[in-house]
């Protein structure tokens, strides 16, 4: 008995179907998606946003180039030290071989006959005897003076064990540096790469606008206070020259800055040495609430301090923002801050 299955109303077999189905579901849910992730709005923002945080990488990278630099500039100047020392310890050395060397030479070329019959001999025991005091005195004088070589020997061995210490350091510091410049290099170039993926006038708008998005000026802000000490104004008057420079990362002045080397160099030139990272100068004086900010105060931000302005009054810091941006005016509060000292 043959037996007949009967037709789906829909004209589809059950496998049919569940295929259907899918595929429509499928579309659903790429429909319910698309309108969010096509968003070029939604895209660009996403872009910036990625761009600052590359920036702010940058920034990081940067202040730790800075230190290794600072720490293997003054790594070059202890091993210059310890090899001066060291040449000038050889040198001492070299003259007292040389006058050891003349008096053993003399006590050998008159050393060889018995001092009881020289004296016999002599034509004059007098003078003999005269001499052979002023032997003695020099043997004393030869002992001494070879336990001092002796002695300056050991030193001359302590600095070149330090200098060699030190090179072997200054060359790891030297590797640190330039990990981490490729680093920052490779940072600026994914975040440049990122804002040449933005039409034109959003990559301007980007450039112009500050890292907070709030408005920006290179104009000098409505005063806000004096400064608090002669040499804090001397500070903000450099600062205020160099607004308009570049921003080169790890640059301290006079024709570009980072943001560190900007508050350093600004110090500078009211004869006031700021150590080079923001890190260490959040601590190189003392820090007061943001309220009680004057002219001449540094601005930290970030957990990490990171970043640092310099207070100019009336809300407003001058900083080096980022590659592309020069150095300009900013509202104090444009990132979170971690800090306020006063110099």
């Amino acid at each position: 008995m043959v037996t007949h299955r009967r037709p789906s109303p829909s004209g589809l077999t059950q496998s049919a179907r569940v295929t259907v189905l899918s595929a429509a579901a499928a579309t659903a849910a790429a429909f319910v998606a698309s309108p969010a992730s096509a968003d070029p709005q939604d895209t660009q923002t996403a872009t910036q946003a990625r761009v600052d945080r590359l920036y702010e990488q940058a920034e990081q990278a940067t202040e730790r180039f800075n230190k290794a630099d600072e720490r293997a500039d003054e790594l070059r100047a202890e091993v210059d030290h310890a090899q001066d020392v060291a040449a000038r310890g050889q040198e001492r050395i070299n003259q007292m071989r040389g006058a050891l060397g003349s008096v053993a030479g003399a006590q050998y070329r008159s050393g060889g006959i018995d001092p009881a019959l020289a004296l016999l001999l002599s034509e004059d025991p007098d003078s003999y005897l005269d001499k052979a005091a002023a032997l003695d005195r020099i043997s004393a004088r030869q002992a001494s003076d070879l336990h001092e070589l002796r002695a300056a020997q050991r030193k001359l061995a302590q600095h070149r064990s330090e200098a060699s210490r030190k090179l072997t350091e200054l060359e790891r510091s030297r590797a640190t540096v330039a990990r981490h410049k490729r680093t920052v290099e490779r940072k600026l170039a994914e975040a440049r790469q990122l804002l040449n993926s933005l039409p034109s006038d959003e990559r301007e708008e980007y450039d112009r606008s500050s890292r907070s998005g709030a408005g920006r000026s290179e104009t000098l802000p409505m005063p806000g206070g004096a400064p608090a000490s002669a040499r804090a104004g001397a500070a903000v008057l450099a600062a205020q020259q160099a607004v308009g420079k570049p921003y080169i990362w790890g640059a301290n002045g006079p024709y570009g800055f980072d943001c560190s080397g900007l508050t350093q160099w600004s110090y500078a030139q009211a004869g006031v040495a700021l150590p080079r990272t923001s890190q260490a100068q959040r601590y190189a004086g003392q820090q007061v609430p943001l309220d009680q900010a004057q002219p001449g105060d540094l601005v930290a931000y970030r957990d990490d301090a990171s970043h640092i302005g310099m207070y100019m009054g009336n809300g407003q810091v001058v900083h080096a923002p980022y590659p592309g941006a020069p150095v300009r005016y900013d509202p104090v509060g444009m990132m979170p801050i971690s800090s306020v000292t006063r110099v």
